[in-house]
Formats: C-alpha cells, sequence, structure tokens
C-alpha cells in the first residue's frame, strides 16, 4: 500500500511501542499516534512525549471519560450486558469509541490509514476494524500483527531492545493489561495456564478480599430512566460517579473475575478481570428493575440480553441490529427510576434494600397478611385453565384415539 499518513491507536504499552516504530521503517509515512484518555490514570503520563520520541510526528491525546461513561458504559448497563454470565464488557465497550475518534482524527488531519494494536488471533482486531468500516470505509487499515515477522511476545521485547524503545514489561512476565474507568483486564503471558492462579500483586483496581475492611458499608445509588445518578444523595456527573463506585468497590475486594472466555475468532482464552464500580453499579440497578420493570417486558428483555451482549463483544456496536436492539433497551428503562441500597463487604456486593416511587411493587396485594384487593378464589379458575393443555395431552397418551 502507498501510505502517505497513519493515525495509530496508541496506548504506549509494548504492542503499540513498536507499531509506531514499524510503521514508519516499513511504509516511510507519516505517524499520528492517538491516545484515548479513558481513565487509566497514570498510564498516560509522559506518553506524548514518549511517542514522538519513538517517531510520530503528532501526538493526540483526547479526554473521553465523560463520553465513555455517558454514551457507552451506560447504555450496555441499561441492558445489563454481560458476556458468557461473567464478563462485564469492560475492553470490548471501549473499542468502538477508540475507533470512533481515530476515524475522526484521520478525517482532521488528512490521513489515508488507520492502525490498531490488535494481534490477529484476538476480538480487538474485529471490534477495531468493523467500527472503521462502518464510519469510513474508504481509510486503509493496517494491521501489523497480520503482516510483520514478529510472532509473539517475546520477539517484540526483542524488537523494542534493540531500537532502545522503552516498554512496561519483561520476558519474565509478559502479560499485557487493558484498563479504562469501567475496568482493568490481564491477559497472555503466565495467564494463559487457566490452572495457575493469578499472582495476587497483579491486581490494580482492588485490594485482596481477604484484607478487605472487617466493616461492612452501606451505599445507596439513584437511578433516573435506568442511568445511575447520584451515590449517597450526592449527583455526580457519568465519568465521577463510576470513579466513586470504583472507589467503593476497589477499597472492599469487589469485582475481581478469573475467566475462560470463547473469542468471536473461534478459540477460548483466559482473562482475568477487576471490575468494581461496574459490578455495584449492574447489582444495583437489577434491584430497582425488579420492583419497577413490567414482568413480561423484563423476560423479553432478558431473553435478549445474550445476543445484545454478543453484538458488543464481537465488535458491532456501529450496527443496525445494535441500533434496533439499544432502542428496544432504552424502551425498557422508561419506568427505572429509584434507589438501591447495597451492602459491600469482603468481596461481596449484597442488595439489602429497594424503593421508587414508580415502584409495582405494592405492599397490599403482596402482603399474606389479611387484605381487601386480592381474591385468593380467584386462582382456582386461572389454574384450571393454565393447567387445561396439560391435562389434555395426559388423557391424551393414557386413553389414544378415544
Amino acid at each position: 500500500m502507498n501510505i502517505k499518513k497513519v493515525v495509530l491507536a496508541y496506548s504506549g504499552g509494548l504492542d503499540t511501542s513498536i507499531i509506531l516504530k514499524w510503521l514508519v521503517e516499513t511504509y516511510q509515512c507519516e505517524v499520528i499516534a492517538f491516545a484515548a484518555d479513558l481513565g487509566q490514570g497514570d498510564e498516560l503520563s509522559g506518553l506524548e512525549a514518549k511517542a514522538i520520541a519513538t517517531g510520530a510526528v503528532k501526538a493526540r491525546i483526547e479526554d473521553l471519560r465523560e463520553e465513555f461513561v455517558r454514551d457507552f458504559v451506560f447504555p450496555a448497563f441499561r441492558a445489563n450486558a454481560i458476556y458468557e454470565g461473567q464478563y462485564l464488557l469492560g475492553t470490548s465497550i471501549a473499542r468502538p469509541l477508540i475507533a470512533r475518534h481515530q476515524v475522526k482524527i484521520a478525517e482532521e488531519e488528512g490521513a489515508d490509514a488507520v492502525s490498531h494494536g490488535a494481534t490477529g488471533k484476538g476480538n480487538d482486531q474485529v471490534r477495531f476494524e468493523l467500527t472503521y468500516t462502518a464510519l469510513n470505509p474508504r481509510l486503509k487499515i493496517i494491521a501489523p500483527w497480520r503482516d510483520w515477522d514478529l510472532r509473539s511476545r517475546t520477539a517484540l521485547v526483542e524488537f523494542a531492545r534493540t531500537r532502545g524503545i522503552p516498554v512496561p514489561v519483561t520476558p519474565d512476565k509478559p502479560y499485557s493489561s487493558d484498563r479504562n474507568l469501567l475496568h482493568i483486564s490481564y491477559e497472555g503471558g503466565i495467564l494463559e495456564d487457566p490452572w495457575l492462579e493469578p499472582d495476587p500483586g497483579m491486581f490494580t483496581l482492588t485490594v485482596d478480599p481477604a484484607s478487605a475492611p472487617d466493616r461492612p458499608e452501606v451505599v445507596e445509588i439513584d437511578f433516573e430512566r435506568g442511568n445511575p445518578v447520584a451515590v449517597n444523595g450526592e449527583r455526580l456527573s457519568p465519568a465521577n460517579l463510576l470513579s466513586r463506585l470504583n472507589d467503593l468497590g476497589g477499597k472492599h475486594g469487589i469485582g475481581r473475575l478469573d475467566m475462560v472466555e470463547s473469542r468471536f475468532v473461534g478459540m477460548k482464552s483466559r482473562g482475568v478481570y477487576e471490575t468494581p464500580g461496574g459490578t455495584i453499579m449492574r447489582e444495583a440497578h437489577k434491584a430497582v428493575e425488579s420492583i419497577t420493570m413490567d414482568r413480561e417486558v423484563m423476560h423479553i428483555r432478558d431473553s435478549l440480553i445474550p445476543q445484545y451482549s454478543r453484538l458488543i463483544y464481537n465488535g458491532f456496536w456501529y450496527s443496525p441490529e445494535m441500533r434496533l436492539l439499544q432502542g428496544l433497551m432504552d424502551l425498557t428503562q422508561e419506568n427505572v427510576h429509584g434507589t438501591a441500597r447495597l451492602k459491600l463487604y469482603k468481596g461481596n456486593c449484597r442488595v439489602i434494600g429497594r424503593k421508587s416511587d414508580r415502584s409495582l411493587y405494592q405492599p397490599s396485594f403482596a402482603t399474606f397478611e389479611e387484605d381487601e384487593v386480592y381474591e385468593q378464589n380467584d386462582a382456582t379458575g386461572f389454574i384450571r385453565l393454565q393447567g387445561l393443555r396439560l391435562r389434555i395431552e395426559s388423557l391424551v397418551k393414557k386413553h389414544p384415539g378415544q
């Protein structure tokens, strides 16, 4: 390809540090390093200078924290998205946002190509490239992991050493991590053996549950239309609210996950995650839904969660089917207003109360004490009609042809 200018999704980690230099050497092109601030904290320190020193003509770091939580995390959590019953999609949700701004910068800077650091074995290559294709199919896509002859992270460490590129890994601990406001993930290297317990010193956002405070802490979260808006009565912006929940969850060792998941490309992989605030937020959201959402609406919505979650995991955020499902998910949230109270204690997040002025839970109907609003004898006909088809089937089986 005749490439003149590339916008690279750059994190300053092992892969993208090498890719930046490789793009310059391979295509003799200009490289603009783009880093999205999604809540990585100190990881962004010195990133611009590092990119320039590695060969970039420009480095752009954009603060996307509020946009990330408001327009990506919250929509997914309104749908209670969860992949394979465990993973809260922290990396999956972030990729379409990064790719969207990458395309925007490419258009602003007159670049003719975009590039990413995802491997040919992973999910991120699909997430990045489907977003590029959906938003600007004219841009050329460079996926170095599918083109170069550096076939392992060990080879990348050696490439970096010979060119004087500092990278935050060693041959002894070559696992990679990805962090944003929703979570941090760890994979590769010593984590590739699913039998081995993760190094206790690896965790970043959460304390060991065994070392968490011996006294539980109660937190209240307010919701409006399915979105959390306040913690303990204090209204906060989306990013600040998730940060507050991260602090609370991390303090009590909440949100650790060690799982083997099914990648979109066909293989299984082991991932270790920390999602403290998201874990609290999801439990609180379900608690408010339990008293404000109609039964049949909830059952239909719940049946669609696996499909919705797969769309996010597989990279189809900007797809017609995703727009359809998101519209449905958001419609289910119109009545989801209220407050959930949770108790945090040594890795556990337990709902202990929920209330709403739109509650469908009415004590006068649900009580086991004497009431004047429910006629218990009505249940006789209800059960008889529900069992009619079962009765007919049983009679036919016992007396066929009669």
